[in-house]
C-alpha cells in the first residue's frame, strides 16, 4: 500500500477552515454579459443583498452548477422560482425578458448573446490551514441552436482565471482544451469523474454532503422543515427518551409559547405601517422603471431601425455578389463561344474557304463600282438640268461643257464671298446668343431640380461619380444636404452659410466605398474641385463639452441620415464658435476663447456669375467646330467632272 505524506493544518484563525470561496468568476452567464465579472469572497462570510432581478439567485446557481450534478441542479429555486423558469440554455443564452407578438400567444424569450457565444463559470477555493488552491471550472457552449448546451469540467490545483486561462481560443473548443492539458489541468466531458476529484481534493468523504449544500441553497423552496431537518441533517436516534424530556419541558414550551403569542399581536399591529412602507417604496420603484422605459424609446427605436438597415445592406451586398456570379460566368461563355468562331473560321480556311472568300469581296467590290458610277451619272444630270445645259454625247461636248461650267464658277465666287462675310457675322451672334441662352437654361433647370444650394458643377461631380461605379447618390450626400440652420435660429443663417460653405461642400463617403471612390477619383479628370471625406463606423463617443452659445447649436442634422454621429461629432469639432450679438461680446469671446462669430446684415447687389463660358465665336472657329459653309450647285458639278470614273 502506498504510503501519502500527511498535510497538516496550520491555520490561525479557526474561522478560515476548510476550503472557502476566494472567487467567483463569470463571463456571459445569465444577464453578465460581454466581459468578466468577479464576486471575491476572500474565504470569509459574505452576504449577497441587491435589488429584484439584479442577479442575485445568477451568481448562487453558477456556484451550485459547479457543485452539484446536472441532472440534480433545479436552477432559480434561491428565490423560489418555478423549475421551469430558468434553465442552463437560458443562462447561457442570457434570456432577460419575454416578448408577445401582436397576434398574441405566449411570449417569447429574448436574449442578450446568440448561439455561437460560450460561457464560462469558474471558482477558486483556498484552504488556509492546508495552504491548498482547488479552481473548479465549467465551460458552455452550443452545438445545437435549438438544443441543450454542451460542457466541459475544468478542475486545476492551482488558482486560474477566466481571462488568463479561458480567452483567444476562437470557438474551437479543442484548442482550448488541448491547452488546458499543456499547463497541467484535469479536463472532463461528464460529471461522475470530475465531481469524484473535487470530493477527494476538498476532503468530501461522502456524496450527501453536496446534496445537502444543494437543498440548503434552495431552503426556500422547502415544504416540510422538519421533514429536511430530519431526513438531511440528524443522524438516527432513540424517540422514546426524547419525547419524555418534551413532556418534562412542557411548562417552559407553554411559556413560549405565550410569547410568541404576544410577539404576533406586536407583528400584526406593525404589519400596516410595514406594508404601507412596501407599497410605497414599490410604487416609487416602479414609477422610476416606466420613466427609465419612456426615456430608453427613442435610442430603442432607434436601434432596431439601425439593424433593419444593416440586415438591408447585407441583402443588397448578396445580391452584388451574386450579380458579380452572373456576370463572370457569361464572360466566361463568351470567351469560350469566341474561341469556338476561331477553330470554326480555321477550319473553313484549311479546306479553301479563303479562295471563295476572296471572290466574294472581289464581286461586292465590283457591285460598289457599278452603283457609285450609275449614281455619278444620275447626279450629273440632275445638276446639268439645274443649270440649264445640254447633254453631252461626245467628249468634245464634255470639254466644252467643263469651260462653260468654269466660268460660272468664277463668276459666282464674288457673289458666294460676299454672302459668306455675312452668313459668318450671323452666325457669330447667333452662336453667341445660343451659348448665353443655353448656360441660363441649364443654371435655372439645375436650380429647380436641386432642393439644396450646392453648386451645379458638385452635383454633377457626383452624378459622374455615382454612375461611373454604379452607386445612389444618396447613399453619397454633401454635408450641406444633411445640415441646416433651426428654424429658431434663422438670424444666424447667412453666417453660418459662410462660414460652412467648404464644408457643406464637402462629400460623405462611406467606408465600404471609399477605395472605389479614391480610385475613380485618382484617374479622371474632374476639371473642378472634389472634397470628400471617408466615414467610418465607430461606436458613439461623448461629445466634446461646447460653449452655451455654440454654432454648433444652432445647426440641425437630418436625424434619420446614416451619417448623424459622424456629422454631430465633426460639427462639434470644427464650429464650437461662439455666436456673438454685438462688437463688445465678440472681442470678449476672441480674447477668451480664441475664436467666434458675430452675425452680419445681409448684403445687397450682390453679383450671381452663372457656370459657363462667355465670349463670342469667330468665323474661324465656327469653321472648326465643324459649322456647314454653303457651296454652289456647279462647285460640285465640277467636281463630279474632275472625278475619274
Amino acid at each position: 500500500m502506498k504510503n501519502e505524506s500527511l498535510s497538516l493544518d496550520f491555520a490561525v484563525d479557526e474561522q478560515l477552515a476548510g476550503f472557502r470561496l476566494q472567487r467567483l468568476e463569470v463571463f456571459n452567464w445569465g444577464t453578465f454579459d460581454g466581459r468578466v465579472w468577479t464576486l471575491r469572497a476572500d474565504g470569509r462570510n459574505a452576504l449577497l443583498t441587491g435589488d429584484i432581478g439584479s442577479g442575485k439567485s445568477t451568481l448562487v446557481d453558477a456556484i451550485t452548477t459547479l457543485l452539484v450534478p446536472a441532472h440534480r441542479v433545479a436552477y432559480n429555486r434561491a428565490a423560489g422560482a418555478d423549475a421551469r423558469e430558468r434553465t442552463l440554455r437560458s443562462y447561457v443564452l442570457g434570456h432577460y425578458k419575454a416578448e408577445r407578438s401582436d397576434l398574441g400567444g405566449s411570449g417569447r424569450p429574448v436574449a442578450l448573446r446568440d448561439a455561437s457565444s460560450y460561457s464560462v463559470i469558474l471558482g477558486v477555493f483556498h484552504n488556509a490551514g492546508y495552504d491548498q488552491t482547488v479552481t473548479l471550472a465549467q465551460v458552455f457552449w452550443l452545438k445545437d441552436p435549438h438544443g441543450q448546451p454542451a460542457r466541459l469540467y475544468v478542475l486545476a490545483e492551482r488558482a486560474l482565471s477566466i481571462a488568463g486561462d479561458f480567452a483567444d481560443f476562437g470557438s474551437d473548443v479543442a484548442r482550448l482544451r488541448k491547452r488546458l492539458r499543456t499547463g497541467g489541468v484535469s479536463v472532463d466531458d461528464s460529471f461522475p469523474p470530475y465531481g469524484a476529484q473535487l470530493r477527494r481534493l476538498m476532503g468530501i468523504r461522502n456524496e450527501q454532503a453536496l446534496e445537502l449544500f444543494h437543498q440548503t441553497v434552495s431552503m426556500k423552496s422547502v415544504g416540510n422543515l422538519t421533514d429536511f431537518v430530519r431526513q438531511h441533517m440528524l443522524e438516527p436516534f432513540d424517540v422514546a427518551s426524547r419525547l419524555q424530556a418534551l413532556i418534562t419541558h412542557f411548562d417552559d414550551l407553554h411559556r413560549a409559547h405565550e410569547a410568541v403569542l404576544k410577539a404576533k399581536r406586536q407583528v400584526d399591529l406593525l404589519a400596516p405601517l410595514v406594508a404601507d412602507c412596501e407599497r410605497h417604496d414599490a410604487q416609487a420603484r416602479e414609477a422610476e422603471a416606466l420613466r427609465a422605459s419612456r426615456e430608453a424609446l427613442k435610442p430603442y427605436f432607434a436601434g432596431l431601425k439601425a439593424e433593419l438597415l444593416l440586415r438591408r445592406l447585407e441583402h443588397l451586398a448578396d445580391e452584388l455578389a451574386r450579380h458579380a456570379s452572373q456576370i463572370d460566368r457569361l464572360q466566361a461563355q463568351r470567351e469560350k463561344q469566341r474561341g469556338e468562331e476561331r477553330e470554326l473560321r480555321r477550319a473553313i480556311a484549311d479546306n479553301g474557304g479563303d479562295r471563295i472568300e476572296r471572290l466574294a469581296q472581289q464581286i461586292e467590290q465590283a457591285e460598289q463600282d457599278k452603283q457609285r458610277r450609275a449614281d455619278k451619272h444620275r447626279r450629273y444630270d440632275e445638276l446639268r438640268r439645274a443649270l440649264g445645259l445640254l447633254p453631252m454625247h461626245t467628249a468634245e461636248d464634255f470639254v466644252a461643257q467643263r469651260q462653260v461650267c468654269a466660268q460660272l464658277r468664277e463668276a459666282a465666287a464674288g457673289r458666294e464671298a460676299a454672302l459668306q462675310n455675312e452668313l459668318t457675322e450671323a452666325g457669330v451672334a447667333f452662336a453667341q446668343g445660343r451659348q448665353e441662352h443655353d448656360a441660363l437654361a441649364a443654371e435655372i433647370d439645375s436650380l429647380k431640380a436641386r432642393r439644396s444650394n450646392i453648386d451645379a458643377q458638385q452635383i454633377a461631380m457626383r452624378a459622374a461619380l455615382c454612375d461611373a461605379l454604379g452607386l445612389r447618390e444618396r447613399d453619397m450626400p454633401f454635408a450641406g444636404e444633411l445640415v441646416q440652420v433651426r428654424e429658431s435660429e434663422r438670424d444666424w443663417e447667412g453666417a453660418a452659410e459662410r462660414l460652412l460653405r467648404g464644408f457643406g461642400l464637402s462629400l460623405l463617403v462611406p467606408d465600404a466605398h471609399y477605395a472605389a471612390v479614391s480610385d475613380w477619383v485618382d484617374r479622371t479628370h474632374l476639371k473642378g474641385r472634389l472634397v470628400y471625406f471617408r466615414v467610418r463606423k465607430e461606436a458613439r463617443r461623448e461629445l466634446p463639452a461646447l460653449h452655451p452659445d455654440s454654432l454648433a447649436h444652432k445647426l440641425a442634422i437630418k436625424p434619420d441620415s446614416p451619417f448623424y454621429a459622424w456629422l454631430e461629432r465633426e460639427i462639434a469639432h470644427r464650429f464650437d464658435l461662439a455666436c456673438s450679438t454685438s462688437q463688445e461680446q465678440f472681442r470678449r469671446e476672441v480674447a477668451r476663447l480664441g475664436r467666434a462669430i458675430k452675425a452680419l446684415p445681409p448684403q445687397e447687389g450682390m453679383e450671381i456669375l452663372l457656370p459657363g463660358e462667355r465670349g463670342g465665336r469667330s468665323a474661324e472657329k465656327r469653321r472648326r467646330e465643324g459649322i456647314p459653309v454653303p457651296q454652289p450647285v456647279y462647285n460640285e458639278l465640277l467636281a463630279l467632272m474632275k472625278e475619274p470614273s
